[in-house]
């Protein structure tokens, strides 16, 4: 599998020899940013049982809630494709974006303008120090692909999105789409 360089808006695809790590273990990460500073990223295919409602008692729909990643996952973070309804909001590539004025999205979720398929929230996110995730990579962690889904990745399936990636990966990736989670259980 050739690997790309990774880039703000690409993905990051755990490889099946990431096993022990609870956090990343068939992870599919959006990275939001990548710099010389360093990466950070949202896993996009780890929800959780909280809903957003019951994190955010203000809000009176039912939002999934995802786990970004290992760091301050006391804090919540979001990523949407409405732009033009949410200040403040940074673009990370293809139509996605990060952040903005949290009080507006409170209002547009409860008045409806605003509906699952447009946003993603996460506790938590990914990061990584200069140079770390380069290492990872020469390691052979993970695997750096395009996001072909450009800003439906917000709406992408979570539950069979590993699985997917290794599927269109191909070669010795097919045996692992089909492989138990922690394969000492087959």
């Amino acid at each position: 599998m050739v690997s790309l360089t990774p880039k703000k808006g690409h993905l990051l695809i755990a490889e099946p020899s990431i096993i022990g790590d609870v956090a990343f273990n068939r992870s599919v990460v959006l990275l939001a940013e990548h710099n010389v500073d360093g990466s950070v990223g949202f896993i996009l295919n780890k929800p959780l049982e909280f809903r957003l409602n019951e994190l955010v008692p203000d809000i009176n729909k039912s939002f999934k809630v995802y786990n970004g990643g290992p760091v301050e996952q006391d804090n919540l973070y979001f990523i949407h494709k409405v732009p033009d309804l949410i200040e403040n909001s940074i673009e990370i590539s293809n139509g996605i974006y990060w952040g903005g004025d949290f009080e507006r999205i409170i209002d547009l979720i409860n008045n409806g303008s605003i509906q699952e398929d447009d946003i993603r929230f996460f506790l938590g996110y990914s990061g990584w120090d200069n140079m770390q995730l380069e290492k990872e990579l020469d390691s052979s962690s993970w695997v750096v692909s395009e996001n072909i889904y450009k800003s439906n990745v917000i709406k992408k399936s979570a539950i069979h999105f590993w699985k997917e990636k290794m599927l269109e990966f191909g070669g010795d990736y097919l045996i692992w789409s089909n492989a138990p989670e922690n394969p000492s259980l087959n």
